[in-house]
């Protein structure tokens, strides 16, 4: 495990490294970025892109979706993969945001899981970049390897834990900002088969490299 002083030092050298730490899908509201989340999943966020305009263009809001039937919705999103899945879940939220929420996206934790199709993932996702809620860790695929391999937590592998462990360390504000950095971070870096660990911002405090190099 890193120490405080270790942790802020990765923390502030992401910063720098990648200073626009943004969502990587184009939505404009909470509705899209809701939707679009559950689209990207073991989907590109660049196929997301693309297939959305449409997609929204027919389905602006959620009284529309959810006056829709999974089989309106499939033509729109059938390049993602598992659309059938993916539809039948998007219509199931929206006819819950409209029947139990006036239509509007949740901005609690608790609420947001009730909607078909959201893990935590998904809703810290929307609570970190839509609401602003501090604390908000996405924990993926990316994050769960940076994190391990950084020391930022202890050989985990649970999401859950690792999000508990993160919230733990990271500062408040900073916990959106910081997951998304990791995804740059580990698309462009610490890769998953080969980390260009002489070329990474975050070396001198990283667990791994501190193990591979003394």
């Amino acid at each position: 495990m890193r120490t405080a002083e270790q942790v802020a030092h990765i923390v502030n050298a992401l910063a720098e490294e990648y200073p626009l730490a943004d969502c990587t899908l184009d939505y404009k509201e909470a509705w899209q970025l809701l939707v679009q989340v559950r689209l990207a999943a073991q989907c590109t966020d660049e196929r997301v892109n693309m297939i959305s305009p449409a997609l929204f263009a027919r389905f602006p809001d959620p009284e529309t979706m959810a006056a829709a039937e999974p089989v309106d919705v499939e033509p729109y999103i059938h390049s993602c993969g598992f659309y059938h899945g993916k539809a039948r879940d998007i219509v199931g939220a929206a006819r819950m945001l409209v029947q139990d929420f006036h239509g509007v996206v949740p901005d609690n934790m608790d609420d947001l899981l009730k909607l078909p199709g959201v893990g935590r993932k998904s809703a810290n996702l929307i609570l970190g970049d839509v609401y602003r809620v501090p604390g908000s860790v996405v924990v993926d695929t990316h994050c769960i390897r940076l994190s391990n391999r950084m020391g930022l937590v202890d050989d985990m592998k649970d999401p859950p834990k690792i999000e508990s462990a993160l919230r733990a360390i990271l500062p408040p504000d900073g916990c959106s900002d910081f997951c998304h950095r990791i995804v740059y971070h580990g698309r462009a870096v610490c890769t998953a088969r080969s980390p260009k660990c002489e070329s990474c911002c975050v070396r001198q405090w990283c667990q791994t490299y501190e193990k591979e190099h003394t």
